[in-house]
């Protein structure tokens, strides 16, 4: 016997935040975890709006790429073994497909695949302010075993930056994973009253 790969879904949508997907594939590359990338079309766009990078650099940085497309991909089966899946940034479209099993798509394929397989899956939505849809969207994806987690800023660690900003909610991600980066600032409670 061996042991499976340790792999990781990484998906890119088109709501705004593709810095999170992007950062979250330069710190994996420095681990022994084997990313797969898939990156909509919308994100493409929304990336060369948000960011300096072009779609074919941040693909570089995964070792397998995935055509959003290709709903017979190796991680569209339970058989292909993965730590979970990531959606970042995750447009509320994605969520919704996830949360009602709409799988018309390698994106919500594959996250539905973590999902019966009962792998993790974090989904950093990003919308504000939210609907009675988006909510029940949520609720939903959650009862189905997803994790809801909007990149919230933590203001505790006191960012002087973007990056710090989007290195502290990576490094929160990578907690859900098991994953210990030095990109958290962990909170060491407030002093005495």
């Amino acid at each position: 016997m061996s042991l499976a790969p340790r792999r990781l879904i990484v998906a890119i949508t088109g709501a705004s935040g593709t810095a999170y997907g992007v950062r979250l594939l330069q710190v994996l590359q420095a681990t022994d975890i084997e990313t797969h990338l898939v990156l909509t079309d919308s994100a493409k766009l929304t990336m060369a709006a948000e960011t300096a990078f072009n779609p074919a650099q941040v693909q570089a940085m995964a070792n397998v790429v995935h055509s959003a497309k290709n709903v017979g991909a190796t991680i569209a089966s339970g058989s292909f073994t993965t730590l979970g899946m990531v959606v970042a940034p995750c447009s509320v479209n994605t969520l919704s497909e996830i949360a009602w099993g709409i799988t018309g798509n390698l994106i919500s394929r594959a996250a539905d695949v973590v999902l019966k397989e009962r792998r993790r899956l974090v989904l950093l939505v990003r919308e504000t302010p939210l609907h009675a849809g988006h909510l029940k969207s949520m609720l939903q994806v959650t009862q189905n075993g997803a994790i809801v987690m909007p990149p919230v800023p933590a203001l505790y660690i006191k960012p002087e930056s973007i990056d710090a900003i989007i290195d502290h909610t990576v490094g929160r991600v990578l907690d859900l994973f098991g994953l210990e980066t030095d990109l958290v600032q962990r909170w060491n409670g407030l002093g005495k009253p």
